[in-house]
């Protein structure tokens, strides 16, 4: 286990993913604190059949602040 603080974990990147290969490494923010740890490798998402309906994250970005701006303008009229 190593803990080290955000701007430590920020300079020296490669060293700390390396590290993790092996243990857990703790990044201290502020009041939080960050695992970076290596992910099983049978725990990753396979594309399955609804692979077709995935929104990238710009997609997903542009249709959030649709609905946002919607949701932002029935309360806003409820509030005058």
């Amino acid at each position: 286990m190593v803990l080290v603080s955000s701007a430590e974990f920020a300079t020296h990147q490669e060293k700390y993913f390396n590290l993790a290969l092996n243990e857990q490494v703790f990044v201290k923010k502020g009041e939080n604190t960050f695992i970076v740890t290596k992910a099983p490798e049978k725990k990753l998402l396979k594309p399955d059949a609804d692979f077709h309906r995935a929104l990238s994250a710009e997609e997903f970005r542009e249709k959030l602040v649709l609905v946002l701006d919607k949701v932002d303008k029935k309360y806003a009229s409820q509030c005058k």
